[in-house]
C-alpha cells in the first residue's frame, strides 16, 4: 500500500440551490460543486474530501451522499485524489459507504469512530477493521472534540498494524503528539487536521493538511504546505500568521457556516446551510468579517 493520503487535500463545502421538493428547501447543487472541486485542483491542491463534516455529510439524504461523492471522483478524474467520508453510527454503515466508495473509484476514505457512540477500544478495532475490509486506503480521523472518542497515539499504533489503515487525521488540538505518534506507528502518515495548527503540525513531521480553509485560499495554501515542508520557516510563518485569526473558525462550531460565509466574502459560492446549522449569528460575523479582512490584505 503506497497511497498514504498525505499532501493537501480540502474537505469540501456543499453548494445548495433552493428548491421546494427538497430536505429543508435546499438541493446540492452538483455542477457548481463539480466546479469547485476542478478550481481547487487547478489551484494545486492535492485532492478532495467530499461528505465531511464541512460537507454537510450527516444532513444529506443517502442518495445525495453518493451523487456528492460520484461528482467529486468524476470532476477530479486522474488529476488528483478523492478521499470520500464514509462516518456511519456503526462498521456496517461506515463499511457500507466505504464500499460504495470502491465502486464508484474513491482513491481512498476518511473515517470517523462510531458516531453518536462512545465506543471502548475494542469496539474502535472492530470497527476500523470492517472499514478497512472495503480495500482502499483507509485514513482515521481523531476528533475527541466532537465524538467523545479519542484515537491516542497508542491506539493509532495498533489501529496501523491493520491491513489498508495508511493515515490519521490528527484534530486533537495537541501538537505534541504527532512525535508521539511518528514513534509509535512510524508508517501511519500524520496529517494536520485544524487549520490553526497547520504550520506547527507540518513542522513536526505531519506530510499531509485535510484542511477547510483551502476552499477559500487553495494557492496560498498550497504555498504554505511546501514552505513548511521544505523548511522554509520564515517565509512560512509570515504567510500564516495572517490567516490564522480566520483559520481558528476551523476549530469552532460555526464552522461551516464561517467557511461558507469566508468563500463568499472573497467571491466564491458558500451559501447557506442545511439544519441544523443556521446563519451566523451578528457577533460571529461581524468578528469573522474581521478576521476575513486581515487575510484579504495580508494576501494582497
Amino acid at each position: 500500500m503506497t497511497e498514504k493520503l498525505d499532501g493537501v487535500i480540502v474537505a469540501t463545502t456543499l453548494p445548495y440551490a433552493e428548491d421546494a421538493s427538497a430536505p429543508a428547501g435546499l438541493r446540492p447543487e452538483l455542477d457548481k460543486y463539480a466546479e469547485h472541486c476542478r478550481w481547487l485542483i487547478d489551484n494545486g491542491c492535492r485532492g478532495i474530501g467530499p461528505n465531511g463534516s464541512l460537507g454537510e455529510y450527516s444532513s444529506l439524504t443517502d442518495d445525495e451522499r453518493r451523487a456528492v461523492a460520484r461528482t467529486a471522483i468524476e470532476a477530479v478524474g486522474d488529476d488528483g485524489v478523492v478521499v470520500v467520508g464514509v462516518h456511519g453510527v456503526g462498521s456496517h454503515q461506515a463499511r457500507g459507504w466505504a464500499e460504495k466508495a470502491a465502486e464508484d473509484g474513491a482513491d481512498g476514505v476518511l473515517c470517523l469512530p462510531p458516531t453518536m457512540y462512545r465506543a471502548n477500544r475494542g469496539e474502535v478495532i472492530a470497527h476500523f477493521t470492517e472499514v478497512a475490509k472495503a480495500g482502499l486506503p483507509v485514513m482515521v480521523y481523531n476528533n475527541p472534540l466532537d465524538t467523545k472518542v479519542d484515537l491516542t497515539p497508542d491506539l493509532l499504533a495498533e489501529l496501523a498494524q491493520i491491513e489498508n489503515i495508511v493515515a490519521v487525521k490528527e484534530f486533537s488540538g495537541d501538537v505534541r503528539r504527532i512525535l508521539e505518534i511518528r514513534e509509535l506507528a512510524p508508517d501511519l502518515a500524520v496529517i494536520a487536521g485544524a487549520d490553526d495548527l497547520t504550520l506547527e503540525a507540518l513542522l513536526m513531521g505531519a506530510t499531509g493538511w485535510f484542511a477547510g480553509f483551502p476552499n477559500v485560499f487553495p494557492k496560498e495554501s498550497v504555498r504554505l504546505f511546501e514552505l513548511a515542508t521544505q523548511g522554509k520557516l520564515e517565509e512560512a510563518r509570515a504567510l500564516y500568521e495572517p490567516l490564522v485569526a480566520a483559520f481558528r473558525w476551523d476549530s469552532r462550531t460555526e464552522f461551516v457556516q464561517a467557511i461558507k460565509y469566508s468563500m463568499d466574502y472573497v467571491g466564491r459560492f458558500g451559501g447557506p446551510c442545511r439544519p441544523p446549522r443556521g446563519p451566523l449569528v451578528p457577533e460571529h460575523l461581524a468578528q469573522l468579517e474581521q478576521d476575513m479582512k486581515k487575510a484579504v490584505e495580508s494576501l494582497k
